[in-house]
């Protein structure tokens, strides 16, 4: 038997004022997208902003269904819209932030599995890390180096 301690490396800002200007300035993109969030169900308002290496930023909130499986969450649009507004452009840095109609989150949010699952194949197809921030609706905002870094033993192509 063999026992493995897998870590990884967050850094934690106190507020968006700590974040370089180019981490500061993503994720006021992802708070702008937020407060567009289409969710009348949840009341749980997300935005993401997915900064890419030709220094555009795409955007996407999260879009809810009477459905609820036909929603789609906050990050999986940004990263959609990217990939098929830029293809084959890398994606460097990636902004979350969230917030409730109903109460003050001030606990930085991380991205679900799904979206988990989805950025991790744009990490793989781009053979590069892509870096994570996150935060609540204000407070402190947690940083990562690679989504690989939240998704250890992660499932991609090369299972296939």
């Amino acid at each position: 038997m063999q026992k493995k301690n897998i870590t990884f490396e967050l850094t934690i800002f106190d507020s968006i004022e700590e974040l370089s200007k180019e981490d500061g300035a993503l994720m006021l993109d992802a708070i702008a997208a937020r407060k567009n969030a289409y969710a009348p169900y949840s009341n749980f308002q997300v935005g993401a902003a997915v900064l890419l290496e030709n220094g555009e930023v795409v955007i996407g909130n999260n879009q809810e269904n009477a459905s609820y499986p036909s929603g789609l969450c906050a990050e999986r649009v940004a990263i959609f819209y990217a990939g098929a507004k830029y293809p084959g452009v890398a994606f460097k840095a990636i902004a979350i932030t969230a917030t409730s109609v109903n109460y003050q989150l001030t606990d930085p949010a991380a991205p679900c599995g799904n979206c988990r699952q989805a950025i991790s194949e744009y990490e793989v197809k781009q053979k590069k890390p892509i870096a994570l921030m996150m935060m609540g609706e204000k407070g402190k905002v947690f940083k990562c180096n690679s989504m690989a870094d939240i998704l250890p033993l992660g499932f991609d192509s090369s299972f296939l």
